[in-house]
């Protein structure tokens, strides 16, 4: 007759083969996201430039000579000819690093840049992998060092750039109008009045108010938030920005004056247009021309028609129910039309990169009749009515696939270099047609994304709930 502890002994046997089993799987995943990591760090090293914080040597002096008594934009950084270009919010923000050495704000820099992207992709796939039953922790270890791989990710972080921090600025008012659409899911059990305001989603708006506060472009998602009628998050957004600089007039009102009337307007700090890195429409055009300036009438005539098509497919996107491609467009239009956008600026193929991808994972599923029918809302009966299968399940979704991948290859293996050219020493045509194709590669792709990215109806609704209520008082007053 077994004793007690024998008896305990062979009831606690499973479970230590259960965590013994969890401990492998977590040690292998773990191994896995190591080893993506590395093969990351191998290709920053075999398609990435030499990196040495290059921008953020500029700022970091220019702070410094700032707080030694000094005019902000006077200053020019030793060896050439390139000063402070953000607004004086920007140079307040990052006034702290002028108490630490160039190269540990570069590294620290670099470090809240990884964490916030890191962040944000946990936000952008947690709908995604919620959905397919994955790991998060092992999603997101994955995804990450993959984005910090591709160009404008691995030249934020060489160069000191801040676009991946603006980028998490605003995202997360893309969380929070999700939390919003989801209201009395999430903050009616949150146990403090500010945990409640967090999950409400009603600071909606905040992010982009700031990163507009920081850099001009992010400007263009408020009139992304005015014409789809989201008047809150608008309002917001312009009076975040608007007293974000109205404060620091009160504050350094000198700079503020010497920025907006005057270096504002000084575009040639920036560089010339036609210069590779340079991957917008007027530096398509510039090099096309083969010229320093870009065309002026042809860029304001194609750029007027990308803002539409852009803000418009952004409109149908959201009105689709699919927030995430609504920004993203939105994104990748102001790239587009900026005057100036260097390949760091570029981040929001990210995003894109996930939308293909997922797109293509959808319609596989929607093939083999696993995804309701329509744009996802359930159908009033409450039981799913799902698609017929179709007898070539391998190949949908296929295009979107390929698309996704070789958009990520595309910004990974970055051709512009290999064909960078400046005017006026050689010509932009140096390396034939050819040549020229690829040192304006990621420009096109960018057009070609505004133009044909694909939402995903019902994927990821900002206003789902919203809409039911309104149906639902509707129908309660016939």
């Amino acid at each position: 007759m077994p004793t007690t502890v024998g008896r305990r002994t062979d009831r606690l046997a499973p479970l230590h083969r259960v965590t013994r089993g969890i401990d492998r799987r977590t040690v292998a995943r773990t191994g896995i996201v190591a080893a993506v990591a590395y093969a990351s760090w191998l290709a920053i090293g075999a398609f990435g430039r030499p990196y040495n914080f290059f921008d953020m040597k500029i700022y970091h002096g220019a702070v410094v000579y700032w707080a030694s008594g000094n005019e902000l934009y006077d200053f020019i950084a030793p060896s050439t000819t390139l000063g402070f270009t953000y607004p004086p919010f920007a140079g307040l923000a990052m006034l702290p690093m002028s108490w630490l050495p160039v190269d540990a704000a570069g590294w620290l820099n670099a470090l809240a840049s990884i964490a916030a992207l890191a962040v944000v992709l946990a936000a952008l796939l947690r709908p995604i992998v919620d959905r397919l039953g994955w790991s998060l922790w092992f999603t997101v270890g994955i995804a990450t060092p993959l984005a910090a791989a591709i160009e404008p990710s691995r030249e934020t972080l060489g160069y000191g750039q801040v676009n991946l921090l603006l980028f998490a600025l605003i995202m997360a008012d893309l969380v929070a109008l999700r939390w919003r659409a989801r209201r009395g899911t999430h903050y009616d059990t949150a146990d403090s009045a500010l945990a409640r305001f967090v999950y409400s989603g009603a600071w909606a708006g905040v992010g982009i108010g700031l990163a507009t506060a920081v850099k001009l472009t992010p400007a263009l998602f408020v009139g992304y938030l005015v014409i789809t009628r989201q008047w809150r998050a608008a309002l917001t957004a312009v009076g975040t920005a608007v007293g974000v600089t109205i404060a620091t007039f009160g504050l350094v009102g000198d700079e503020s004056r010497t920025y907006f009337t005057s270096v504002l307007w000084q575009t040639e700090r920036v560089g010339a247009a036609d210069m590779t890195a340079n991957q917008s429409l007027a530096g398509l055009l510039a090099r096309l021309y083969d010229s320093i300036d870009t065309p002026g009438l042809l860029w304001l005539a194609f750029s007027v028609l990308m803002l539409a098509l852009g803000l418009s497919r952004a409109a149908s996107a959201r009105a689709d129910g699919d927030e995430l491609t609504a920004f993203t467009l939105v994104g990748l239009t102001a790239n587009v039309i900026s005057p100036i956008s260097w390949s760091h600026h570029l981040v929001w193929v990210i995003p894109a990169v996930i939308v293909l991808a997922d797109a293509a994972v959808r319609r596989r599923e929607a093939s083999r009749g696993l995804l309701p029918r329509g744009t996802g809302t359930p159908p009033a009966t409450g039981v799913p009515a799902l698609r017929p299968p179709i007898w070539y399940p391998t190949l949908t979704g296929l295009r979107h696939a390929v698309g996704a991948l070789g958009l990520y290859l595309l910004f990974l293996i970055s051709p512009i270099w290999p064909y960078e050219h400046q005017l006026p020493e050689v010509s932009h045509y140096q390396d034939g047609l050819f040549g020229a194709l690829m040192e304006n590669s990621l420009a096109i792709a960018l057009i070609v994304l505004v133009a044909a990215l694909p939402w995903r109806p019902g994927a990821e609704p900002a206003f789902y709930h919203d809409r039911l209520a309104r149906t639902a008082q509707l129908a309660a007053r016939r």
